[in-house]
């Protein structure tokens, strides 16, 4: 289930094929001024990504999952690397 959206997308007009990532939201409980929420029960993951995703279908994923998560949009091909640092 989402709980939040940030688009970090620079070519905002583009939604046909976008990368999607999901957290859990309760990643965001360290951010100032952020709302709070629980640790999700156990058989929740970190982080998983989607590449060439529609906005639609990212959404959609997001929705269908079990915990709160936190949805990133990126443009196509951007998004978190190896090495933890954005795109």
């Amino acid at each position: 289930m989402i709980y939040n959206i940030i688009d970090r997308r620079k070519r905002r007009y583009r939604w046909k094929q976008i990368t999607a990532i999901v957290e859990p939201t309760y990643h965001d409980n360290l951010v100032e001024d952020s709302d709070e929420t629980e640790v999700p029960e156990p058989g929740f993951f970190d982080y998983d990504e989607k590449a060439a995703i529609s906005v639609a279908d990212a959404i959609a994923w997001a929705t269908s999952l079990a915990f709160p998560v936190t949805l990133y949009l990126y443009d196509l091909g951007q998004g978190i690397n190896v090495a933890g640092r954005t795109a």
